[in-house]
């Protein structure tokens, strides 16, 4: 598991959601979460298909509005009706399963251009800042390629650098993997655990056992619209304690 401070010395919450709920017409699909992300925490958010994972973190960055309840970040609270959430949302890096790629631009064009139009940044600053983090995700060879000639684990990784090139205080990765071959999936989750080590806050619903019980410092089993099981990543794996995540677990470990 990756090391990192205890949640005490942390200080505040980087992410803390207060009984959230969210409905899609007359379907309750978050029923009064309460969740916490301290800086530098991994946490990794499992469970069956519908049971409400992508749609919290998609309210986590206002991506879906919720219902009711409050969402913080770093302090502030992302839900408040006049909360700047442009502003709020730029602390906030996220990647999706599909890869979101502008399809008639190079890579690094899909690098560059969200920093100069919400950054401000110069166009030389942005393609520094475009290559040094094409770089980390082990892609500085394929800048002038277009996302068709590259595979899903390349474009997969291509924008978690665009996301690390906005500069992020923290990333909510979305099923980041469940779209690739199986051969691919390793190199998308090396990426990731780089970031881990080098103590980047993460959100991470993933259907990757084996990732959650490395880096993962928390592990969150959710069904049905709420959180069911939550502990260390090992223990929770290893000795689920309630007979929904016992039964989910006996199907995908």
């Amino acid at each position: 598991m990756t090391t990192t401070q205890s949640d005490t010395s942390r200080g505040a919450a980087a992410i803390d959601v207060q009984d959230l709920h969210k409905y899609f017409g007359d379907n309750e699909v978050l029923k009064g979460i309460d969740f916490h992300v301290s800086n530098g925490q991994v946490v990794c958010v499992i469970g069956p298909s519908g049971s409400g994972k992508s749609t919290l973190l998609r309210c986590v960055n206002m991506l879906e509005t919720p219902t009711s309840g409050k969402i913080f970040v770093e302090g502030d609270e992302i839900t408040d009706p006049d909360a700047d959430i442009d502003k709020l949302r730029a602390r906030i890096g996220m990647v999706f399963q599909q890869f979101n790629l502008f399809p008639h631009m190079t890579v690094l064009r899909n690098l560059t251009i969200s920093q100069e139009k919400v950054k401000g940044r110069k166009k030389a600053e942005a393609v520094e800042v475009a290559r040094k983090n094409l770089e980390k995700v082990g892609l500085a060879d394929r800048e002038d390629a277009y996302p068709a000639h590259l595979s899903g684990g390349q474009q997969q990784r291509v924008a978690i650098a665009r996301a690390l090139s906005m500069d992020p205080d923290m990333m909510l990765f979305d099923e980041p993997t469940s779209a690739l071959d199986p051969e691919l999936v390793g190199d998308v989750l090396a990426v990731m655990k780089d970031l881990a080590s080098e103590g980047m806050t993460m959100m991470v619903v993933t259907h990757e056992m084996g990732f959650a019980r490395e880096v993962g410092n928390k592990l969150v089993f959710m069904d049905g619209g709420v959180i069911v099981e939550e502990g260390d990543p090992a223990a929770v794996l290893a000795d689920p304690q309630h007979e929904r995540t016992q039964a989910f677990l006996s199907k995908v470990l």
